[in-house]
């Protein structure tokens, strides 16, 4: 299909393009209860074709792109009225003219992941074991589940010699935990890993399971007020997106972000006193970015310290910096108090909203409390409704990280983090 694809390029005069193939393999597998309804295997391959088109418009040197979808089967007649549509499409989406990638021709690479060392029905079997291992009571209970084991093989090329192939292997998947008594809830969860972490999935349900049983407790929301709040869980990784959305090149050159490198981000060393120092490394899940960038571990800030301005080719042109790749996983250095320490005195740690959400631009978070633990100092009470709005330039100076680590796909880091004065809406 490749060859046919470029056949087309070549008969529409486009001189300019990008072609991302991805070929997937999968077993699907979904759940009512502990039941098995359904099982399926996946084997298909998508073809997404970019083009370019070079223009001048008011005196300016103008690039345009526009995608094409490229299905299999489809006619050479078909594929060419595909590429011709967004060649004409991309006349009319320029920007300030730049060149695509230049690569070369790459042996492919195989999957170095844990989870390519075994087939996709052990990986199903494995993490079903691992869903299911504490799904053991009555009257709280995983309701349902989806489990998808994938393997894709990503083939990237364009007219600048980037000629790219690599394997990736995921397990991914969701399950809705409900409590019946003493009143009937649900609680939506899902995960996402490139090893075979069978036990983060384990301690997930484990937790999701006891988190369900307490919001089928909770009545009533937290007074309004300060407070001093625990965040956890996937909850970190939307907290620290601040850092990692400010940085990217995109934000830079348009100036929505002041970062440069070298610039204390976190606050002067001088003003973070109670607090840890942020360490945020960028982690490379796969050898090459869609454009063919080469991919490697970055390290983005070192003690509140940016070292890094990141992103893909373009702005990197216009910023005249190293493009590096788009990433979506980080890594953060745990802390050293432990969770149980973190509970000591009065706090209020939310587990769950129905939307935790982070301002790149302006740097507030917030969202509406689906489950929280609130503490006196004496009593623990499980209390739902209300909301959070902070602001990470308030707090990022009195960051306190938790020992114990948590981990998916998209962040490997400290379990929680304590956050001092934030304001909480409520009863």
């Amino acid at each position: 299909m490749i060859k046919q694809i470029l056949k087309a390029i070549e008969r529409a005069n486009i001189a300019q393009y990008y072609i991302n193939s991805t070929e997937t393999q999968s077993i699907e597998s979904f759940f009512v209860r502990q039941r098995l309804d359904l099982t399926r295997a996946v084997d298909t391959t998508e073809y997404m074709v970019t083009v370019y088109r070079s223009y001048e418009k008011d005196g300016r040197n103008l690039l345009g792109a526009s995608d094409a979808q490229i299905y299999p089967g489809m006619e050479m007649e078909e594929i060419e009225a595909a590429l011709r549509s967004a060649y004409h499409a991309a006349g009319f989406a320029g920007n300030q003219s730049y060149e695509l990638y230049a690569g070369t021709k790459e042996e492919y690479i195989h999957s170095t992941s844990g989870l390519a060392k075994q087939s996709l029905e052990e990986t199903m079997a494995q993490m079903t074991e691992a869903l299911f291992r504490v799904d053991t009571k009555e009257d709280v209970f995983v309701n349902s589940a989806e489990i998808f084991a994938i393997r894709q093989v990503h083939h990237i090329l364009n007219s600048c010699g980037v000629d790219i192939s690599y394997e990736t292997y995921q397990v991914k998947g969701e399950y809705v935990i409900q409590c019946i008594a003493p009143q009937d809830v649900e609680t939506y969860h899902s995960f996402s890993y490139r090893e075979p972490e069978v036990e983060a999935l384990h301690r997930d349900v484990e937790e999701a399971l006891a988190m369900t049983q307490a919001r089928a407790q909770a009545k009533q929301a937290p007074q309004a007020g300060e407070y001093r709040i625990i965040l956890s869980g996937e909850q970190m990784n939307t907290l620290f997106s601040y850092y990692v959305s400010r940085s990217g090149s995109g934000m830079v050159y348009q100036q929505y972000s002041n970062y440069q490198v070298g610039m204390q981000v976190q606050g002067s060393t001088e003003n973070v006193k109670e607090g840890d120092r942020l360490t945020i490394w960028l982690k490379a899940k796969d050898p090459f970015s869609s454009e063919g960038i080469p991919m490697k571990d970055r390290v983005l800030l070192e003690d509140g310290v940016l070292r890094t301005i990141h992103g893909g080719n373009r702005f990197a042109q216009y910023l005249g910096i190293e493009p590096t790749g788009f990433y979506g996983s980080i890594q953060v250095p745990v802390g050293e108090k432990p969770l149980e320490e973190m509970k000591q005195g009065a706090y209020l740690h939310i587990v769950s909203f129905s939307d935790f959400q982070m301002d790149d631009f302006t740097g507030h978070f917030g969202g509406e409390i689906r489950l929280a633990f609130l503490s006196d100092g004496e009593r623990v009470i499980p209390v739902t409704g209300g909301s959070v709005n902070g602001s990470i330039l308030e707090v990022q100076d009195r960051m306190v990280f938790s020992k114990e680590r948590y981990t998916n796909s998209r962040y490997d880091g400290p379990m929680a983090v304590v956050l001092e004065g934030v304001q909480v809406a409520g009863a």
